[in-house]
């Protein structure tokens, strides 16, 4: 059986569509202008995804592998997804991108965040230390020192009233919904493993 689509409704999905594809030629061209590898921004962006990346593959703990990369790739999803509604709503914009068709800033999202959340809960669980405290001091880091230092150099811009503080406010809320659903993931691990 055929269930007719509403031409309306057809009609506005098509509209949006047009725009999506306009909006993101609009992005290409003006990052082939303004954003591309001939400016210093873009190779500072290569290297925010790059450098954590290469450090990670020779710090990480090969024995405890699983466990950091699923906490790290759970950082990465709940950041990007954030940051994507963030910028979609105007409240951060991103003026030099390595890649224009994504409009999170790919490698904080991707590489670096995770990243230094990684090497966090890593040393937090050599060294016996409480990983909600240090990761309370790196997401300072992150939203009073890195964010304010990638303003300064127009990296990134604040717009519509967003602040560095509910920035901070969404990485505490980020990293504890991170870790909760990890640390569940690993009792369901442990459960599994003793029975």
């Amino acid at each position: 059986m055929k269930i007719n689509f509403p031409t309306e409704q057809n009609n506005r999905l098509e509209e949006l569509k047009l725009d999506q594809e306009k909006g993101i030629n609009k992005w290409v061209d003006y990052w082939w202008e303004y954003s591309s590898y001939d400016t210093w921004q873009f190779w500072v962006n290569v290297g925010i995804i790059i450098i954590p990346l290469i450090i990670l593959y020779f710090r990480i703990d090969r024995k405890r592998i699983f466990l950091l990369g699923f906490l790290g790739f759970n950082i990465h999803i709940w950041v990007a997804y954030t940051d994507l509604i963030l910028t979609r709503y105007n409240f951060i914009e991103y003026p030099y991108k390595v890649i224009p068709l994504i409009p999170v800033h790919f490698g904080f999202d991707t590489s670096l965040v995770p990243v230094m959340f990684i090497l966090l809960y890593q040393w937090t669980l050599n060294k016996n230390k409480n990983f909600y405290l240090y990761s309370l001091l790196l997401i300072a880091f992150i939203s009073f020192v890195l964010k304010p230092l990638l303003s300064t150099y127009h990296l990134m811009h604040l717009k519509n009233g967003a602040s560095y503080f509910y920035m901070f406010i969404g990485y505490i809320i980020i990293i504890l919904i991170s870790i909760g659903i990890t640390n569940i993931f690993q009792y369901l691990h442990n459960k599994a493993e003793i029975d």
